[in-house]
């Protein structure tokens, strides 16, 4: 299933997401040691903090996670390598990390980290159009953040 962002005034929300934002504020500025202090703080049940923990989060923190690192299993020849970046700087990637391994029995694993704000189609068109590059024998997404 592809995730979907939304941006949404904090007034339309409904008050348990609201509040386990401020549960989470509390816990990273270090104003509640535990998640039952701090729960307790705003009046929100536990359950309904991991309920939404995982969906919800800042702006500012939304915009770090735009940084993909995938591994890719390619054919050890000249210029797959160059292949796999100009599609991803192509598509509007910018390519911060890469890491290649020794290629083994001819096949040579890449993890490069993606910076992705910038992607002129979505992510998984991205994996999508490194995996049809002929030599190109696995695509997957090992991290995001």
């Amino acid at each position: 299933m592809k995730e979907r962002y939304y941006l949404v005034r904090e007034d339309i929300l409904p008050e348990a997401v609201v509040k386990t934002m401020q549960v989470k504020r509390l816990l990273a500025a270090g104003e509640a040691k535990t998640v039952h202090d701090a729960v307790e703080q705003v009046g929100l049940s536990r359950s309904a903090f991991y309920k939404y923990k995982d969906g919800i989060h800042p702006i500012n923190q939304l915009e770090r996670d735009e940084i993909v690192t995938i591994s890719i299993d390619m054919e050890h020849r000249s210029g797959m390598l160059s292949g796999v970046l100009g599609l991803v700087a192509g598509e509007g990637g910018n390519v911060l990390t890469i890491h290649q391994s020794i290629p083994l029995q001819g096949i040579a694993n890449v993890v490069i980290s993606v910076e992705v704000s910038r992607l002129n189609e979505e992510l998984d068109d991205l994996l999508v159009g490194i995996r049809r590059i002929q030599g190109v024998r696995r695509v997957q997404m090992i991290g995001q953040g």
